[in-house]
Protein backbone atom coordinates (compact mmCIF):
# COMPACT_ATOMS: atom_id res chain seq x y z
CA UNK A 1 0.00 0.00 0.00
CA UNK A 2 1.32 3.45 -0.90
CA UNK A 3 2.09 5.99 1.76
CA UNK A 4 0.27 9.31 1.86
CA UNK A 5 3.57 11.19 1.86
CA UNK A 6 4.71 9.44 -1.31
CA UNK A 7 6.73 11.88 -3.44
CA UNK A 8 6.05 10.09 -6.73
CA UNK A 9 2.76 10.95 -8.37
CA UNK A 10 0.92 10.81 -11.68
CA UNK A 11 1.33 13.79 -14.01
CA UNK A 12 -0.41 14.67 -17.27
CA UNK A 13 1.31 15.99 -20.38
CA UNK A 14 -0.70 18.41 -22.52
CA UNK A 15 0.08 19.73 -25.99
CA UNK A 16 1.10 23.40 -25.97
CA UNK A 17 -0.65 24.06 -29.29
CA UNK A 18 -4.10 22.49 -28.77
CA UNK A 19 -4.04 21.96 -24.95
CA UNK A 20 -5.21 18.34 -25.25
CA UNK A 21 -3.96 15.96 -22.54
CA UNK A 22 -2.40 13.09 -24.46
CA UNK A 23 0.06 11.35 -22.12
CA UNK A 24 0.43 10.35 -18.48
CA UNK A 25 3.68 9.78 -16.65
CA UNK A 26 5.12 9.86 -13.15
CA UNK A 27 7.94 11.79 -11.58
CA UNK A 28 9.52 12.36 -8.19
CA UNK A 29 8.16 15.71 -7.04
CA UNK A 30 10.81 16.19 -4.35
CA UNK A 31 13.74 15.95 -6.81
CA UNK A 32 12.10 17.55 -9.87
CA UNK A 33 10.17 20.65 -8.84
CA UNK A 34 9.99 22.24 -12.31
CA UNK A 35 7.43 21.28 -14.92
CA UNK A 36 8.39 18.53 -17.32
CA UNK A 37 8.58 19.41 -21.04
CA UNK A 38 8.94 16.77 -23.77
CA UNK A 39 8.55 16.66 -27.54
CA UNK A 40 5.83 14.07 -28.19
CA UNK A 41 3.45 13.18 -31.01
CA UNK A 42 0.07 14.89 -30.81
CA UNK A 43 -2.66 12.92 -32.62
CA UNK A 44 -4.91 15.97 -32.82
CA UNK A 45 -2.24 18.18 -34.48
CA UNK A 46 -0.79 15.18 -36.36
CA UNK A 47 2.80 16.27 -35.70
CA UNK A 48 5.40 16.38 -32.96
CA UNK A 49 4.77 19.26 -30.57
CA UNK A 50 6.05 20.34 -27.19
CA UNK A 51 4.07 18.73 -24.36
CA UNK A 52 4.16 20.36 -20.93
CA UNK A 53 3.15 19.02 -17.53
CA UNK A 54 -0.26 20.16 -16.29
CA UNK A 55 -1.91 19.98 -12.90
Amino acid sequence: MAKKSDARGVIYLACTACQERNYTSSKNRKNDTQRLELNKYCPRCRSQKLHRETK
